[in-house]
C-alpha cells in the first residue's frame, strides 16, 4: 500500500488525512518532539508600548510648550524629551477625528463624517465604524499587543448606546481587550451619566463626594497597565487614553479653579497677543507668521474685550479660570500615567502621542453659559438666551463646580486657537490645526526638544504606529476586504527634521464647510447655511508664506483654485462625503424606521438600572406623554417616585411628609408644584404632559385618582441631550433633578411599596411630525 510523507495511506480522504495528521502532531508533542500549536502573532522585535492621549476640544495654544500661560509641566516635559509637530491636522469635529485616528482612513470613508448623534442613512454618515476598515487596536491585537482604552469613545449611534443596541461599533468589538469610560460625546465630570466597563453599563447609586471623571479614568488606565504587565511583562501594550476634558461642561474642583483667580481679567485680546509672542519665542510659529485678525464673520465674531461691560468681563474671566483648571487636570493625569509606566520600568520603551481631536470649541457662543445644554437650545430651534446672562452672573461662584455645566464664550476659543482663524467645525485652520507631541525616550533622546514643521494629518498616525512597532496589517477583516489606508507614515521625521513631508494632499469637510490642501496651497470655504454651494465660496492661501490664512489669493490665481476644487470633488466622491449638509437640519432630523421602537411605552419597576439616555429621551422628546405611578401608600412612606434627567434639566416626583411634589428643572431654573396629601391605599398618580407648538414648551397636569392636583403651563422642556441622566424609578441616581432635595435627602430612595411607573408616549408636538421632514427636505433641495 502506498503511503505519503507522513506515513498515511495515499488514498485516505482529505478530511481523514487532516485529522490523522493532527493526531500525529499531538502524539509527537506528548512524546516531547515538537509543539503543534501555532505561535502567537508578534509585532517587531522589541516592539514598544504605544500610548495615544487624545484631549477633547483642546486649542492649539492651550499648553505651555505651544505658548500657553497655563502651567502644564508634564506636557511640557514630554515635549522637552520628544518632538513637537507644529503643522499637525485633524478633522474639525470629535467623532470624525476619532474614526480617522483609529482607522487610518478618512473619516467619511470610515463611516463617521459627522458627530455621532445623527443617522441620516448615508454610508459616509453612518455614525459607526464601517465593516471594511480596521482599527489600529484590531491590528495591534492581532500582532500580540494587549489593547486597552479609557475615556470617551463616541463612535457608535445614539440608538446603539443602549443595553439592547448593536455593539458592533463598541470598543471591545473594534479591537480593545479592555474599556472603561463613556460611549457618548460628553459627560458631567462630577456625575457621569453612563459609565461602561467593557461591554457592560455601570450604574452606581451615587458618586463619592470627591469623584472626578479624569481621576477615575486615570486610575483605571494605571490599573489596566499594571495588570497587563503583571500578567505577561513581555507583551507590549497599546493604551488609547481619550479624555472627556476639555469638552464642555467645564468642571473642576474649587481649589483647582482658585489657582487661576484673576489670571484672565486682562481679557482674550491680551491673552491671545501674549500667547502669540511666546509662540514666536518658542519657535512654534515660524518667523514672519502673522497673527490672524479677530474673527469677525457674522455669527463667529468676537467683540473686543474693552467693549464688554464690567459684569461681562467678570463672568467671562471666571469661565476661562475654570477652563485653565481643567487643562491642568489633563496635565496632572499625564504625570500620573508617566509615573506608573516609570514604576513598571516601561517608560523608556513607550511611544506617546499627545494631541487634540479638533480646534477649540465655539459652542459657548457669544456669552457662554453656566448650563451648556441651554446654549445648545438654538441648534434645536428653541429660541435665544434672553435673561440667561443675569442668571449666570448671580451664579458666578458656582461656575465650574458640581452644580453647573459651564462653557466659555467663543472669544476664549479664539484665544485658544492662536494664531489661527475660526473654531471647531470650521475647515479654516482654527478648526483642525492642533498641538501634537511625540515622545519615545529610547529612540528620540538625540533629538529631544525638536520641532517638526512637516504637514501631518491624523490619518498618518495608523501607518506610523505600524512602522514604529513592526506590526503588519491584514487586508481583510472578518472576511471583508478593507479600504486602503489614507494616511502616510511620518516615522522618519521623528529623528530627521529635514525629510520631506509624506502627506501631500488632504480634503476637509464639516457641516458644509470644505477645504483642500496640496503641497502648501489650500482652498477653503466658510459655508453659510441655506445658501448655494459653489466654486464662488473658495478662498485660496499659500500656507508656506501665510499659515494663518490672512491673504486670500483666489482672485489672483483662479486656475489654481479650479484645479484644487476639482481635486476636492474627486476626493469627496472617493470618500463618500456626499450629501453635503446644506444647513436645513435634515441631517439630524432624519432617523431610521427602527428607532420608532424607542417610542413604545415602557413599564419600569423599582430596582431597574437607570434607563439609557436615548431610550428615555425618545419617550418624551418634542411630544406629549403620560407618566403613570402605581403604588400602595402608607402614611410615612417617602422618597422619589421617579426622576428623569439631572441638574441640566428634567422632571421628577417625590413624596415627603405624606405630601406629593412635582419638580420641573429647565437649566437649573426650578418650577415646583405642591400637590397635596397622599391618602393611604392603592394610588394611581398621573403626570400628563402636553407638548405645545414646536415641542420646546409643555403644559403639565398632575392627577391623583383622576382629580387634577396641580398644573403649570408653558414650561420650557429640556432639549437635546439636556436630560442625559436617563430615567430612574424609586430613586434619583447620579446628577439630581433637584439640588435642594439632594442636599436634604441624597438620592432619596422610596421607602414604601412602589409597584411600577409607566411612560406612555403621545403625539408629536404640532409642527414636529412627519411633515417636518418633508419641509426640511424641500428647504435643503433648494440649496443643493
Amino acid at each position: 500500500m502506498a503511503v505519503d510523507a507522513h506515513g498515511l495511506p495515499g488514498d485516505l480522504p482529505e478530511a481523514a488525512r487532516a485529522y490523522a495528521s493532527f493526531q500525529g502532531r499531538i502524539g509527537r508533542t506528548m512524546a516531547g518532539s515538537e509543539p503543534w500549536w501555532p505561535p502567537r502573532p508578534q509585532a517587531g522585535t522589541n516592539a514598544p508600548n504605544v500610548v495615544v492621549v487624545l484631549v477633547d476640544d483642546l486649542g492649539y495654544s492651550d499648553v505651555g510648550c505651544f505658548g500657553s500661560e497655563i502651567a502644564t509641566p508634564h506636557i511640557d516635559r514630554l515635549a522637552d524629551e520628544g518632538v513637537r509637530y507644529t503643522d499637525f491636522h485633524v478633522t474639525p469635529m470629535c467623532s470624525p477625528t476619532r474614526a480617522a485616528l483609529l482607522t487610518g482612513r478618512n473619516s467619511h470613508a470610515a463611516g463617521v463624517g459627522y458627530v455621532a448623534h445623527a443617522d441620516p442613512g448615508f454610508p459616509g454618515h453612518a455614525m459607526e465604524l464601517a465593516d471594511d476598515v480596521s482599527t489600529i487596536a484590531e491590528v495591534l491585537r492581532d500582532n500580540g499587543y494587549a489593547t486597552l482604552m479609557v475615556g470617551k469613545w463616541h463612535l457608535c449611534k445614539d440608538a446603539d448606546a443602549t443595553d439592547t443596541g448593536s455593539r458592533r461599533s463598541w470598543p471591545l468589538q473594534r479591537g480593545f481587550d479592555r474599556f472603561y469610560g463613556i460611549l457618548d460625546g460628553l459627560t458631567d465630570m462630577f456625575h457621569p451619566h453612563a459609565l461602561y466597563r467593557d461591554n457592560t453599563r455601570v450604574t452606581p447609586e451615587e458618586y463619592p463626594e470627591d469623584y472626578y471623571f479624569t481621576d477615575d479614568i486615570t486610575d483605571e488606565a494605571i490599573a489596566m497597565l499594571r495588570s497587563a504587565k503583571a500578567s505577561d511583562p513581555s507583551r507590549p501594550v497599546f493604551l488609547y487614553f481619550a479624555h472627556g476634558a476639555v469638552h464642555a461642561p467645564l468642571n473642576a474642583r474649587a481649589e483647582e479653579i482658585e489657582r487661576h483667580r484673576g489670571a484672565y481679567e486682562v481679557g482674550w485680546d491680551r491673552i491671545r497677543a501674549e500667547r502669540f509672542r511666546r509662540q514666536r519665542e518658542l519657535g512654534v510659529v515660524a518667523d514672519g507668521t502673522r497673527l490672524a485678525p479677530r474673527n469677525s464673520e457674522t455669527g463667529d465674531d468676537v467683540r473686543p474685550w474693552e467693549e464688554l461691560s464690567e459684569d461681562q468681563k467678570q463672568v467671562f474671566a471666571r469661565y476661562m479660570e475654570v477652563y485653565a483648571a481643567v487643562v491642568q487636570t489633563v496635565d496632572a493625569s499625564l504625570g500620573r500615567l508617566r509615573s506608573a509606566l516609570e514604576e513598571l520600568g516601561e517608560w523608556d520603551d513607550t511611544v506617546v502621542l499627545f494631541t487634540s481631536d479638533n480646534g477649540a470649541s465655539r459652542e459657548g457662543e457669544a456669552q457662554g453659559s453656566t448650563q451648556y445644554f441651554d446654549v445648545l437650545r438654538h441648534y434645536h430651534g428653541a429660541g435665544d438666551l434672553d435673561g440667561a446672562f443675569e442668571r449666570d452672573r448671580q451664579a458666578i461662584d458656582l461656575i465650574g463646580g458640581p452644580r453647573s455645566l459651564p462653557h466659555y464664550p467663543r472669544g476664549w476659543a479664539m484665544a485658544s486657537n492662536t494664531p489661527f482663524r475660526l473654531y471647531k467645525i470650521n475647515t479654516h485652520a482654527g478648526g483642525h490645526t492642533v498641538p501634537a507631541i511625540v515622545s519615545w525616550p529610547r529612540r528620540l533622546s538625540g533629538v529631544a526638544g525638536g520641532i517638526r514643521r512637516q504637514y501631518v494629518h491624523v490619518t498618518d498616525v495608523f501607518p506610523t504606529i505600524l512602522e514604529l512597532t513592526g506590526a503588519t496589517a491584514a487586508g481583510h477583516r472578518h472576511g471583508v476586504g478593507l479600504k486602503p489606508l489614507a494616511g502616510h507614515g511620518f516615522a522618519r521625521s521623528l529623528e530627521d527634521p529635514d525629510v520631506p513631508e509624506t502627506h501631500r494632499e488632504q480634503y476637509y469637510e464639516m457641516q458644509g464647510h470644505r477645504g483642500y490642501y496640496r503641497d502648501g496651497w489650500e482652498i477653503v470655504t466658510r459655508h453659510v447655511p441655506l445658501t448655494p454651494f459653489g466654486d464662488h465660496e473658495w478662498e485660496l492661501y499659500d500656507l508656506r508664506a501665510d499659515p494663518t490664512e490672512t491673504r486670500d489669493l483666489a482672485a489672483r490665481y483662479p486656475e489654481l483654485v479650479a484645479g484644487l476644487a476639482a481635486r476636492w470633488e474627486r476626493a469627496a466622491w472617493e470618500n463618500q462625503v456626499f450629501p453635503l449638509n446644506e444647513g436645513s437640519g435634515l441631517q439630524r432630523a432624519r432617523r431610521p424606521e427602527r428607532e420608532k421602537a424607542f417610542a413604545r411605552p415602557v413599564r419600569l419597576v423599582p430596582g431597574t438600572p437607570t434607563l439609557e439616555r436615548y431610550r428615555s429621551l425618545m419617550l418624551v422628546y418634542r411630544r406629549s406623554f403620560r407618566v403613570t405611578v402605581d403604588l400602595d401608600f402608607a402614611p410615612g412612606d417617602r422618597g422619589v417616585l421617579f426622576a428623569h434627567g439631572g441638574k441640566s434639566g428634567g422632571y421628577s416626583m417625590s413624596v415627603d411628609g405624606d405630601e406629593l411634589t412635582y419638580v420641573h428643572n429647565h437649566s437649573a431654573e426650578m418650577t415646583e408644584l405642591a400637590l397635596g396629601a397622599v391618602a393611604a391605599g392603592r394610588q394611581r398618580i398621573v403626570l400628563d404632559v402636553t407638548a405645545l407648538e414646536g415641542g420646546t414648551h409643555v403644559d403639565v397636569r398632575v392627577l391623583v385618582r383622576g382629580q387634577v392636583r396641580g398644573k403649570a403651563d408653558a414650561l420650557p422642556m429640556p432639549m437635546g441631550m439636556a436630560m442625559f441622566q436617563g430615567i430612574d424609578v424609586g430613586v434619583d441616581r447620579g446628577s439630581p433633578v433637584s439640588w435642594a432635595r439632594f442636599d436634604a435627602e441624597g438620592t432619596f430612595p422610596y421607602t414604601g411599596t412602589l409597584h411600577s411607573v409607566t411612560w406612555t408616549p403621545g403625539d408629536p408636538a404640532p409642527g414636529t411630525g412627519p411633515e417636518t421632514l418633508a419641509k426640511l427636505r424641500e428647504i435643503g433641495m433648494a440649496f443643493e
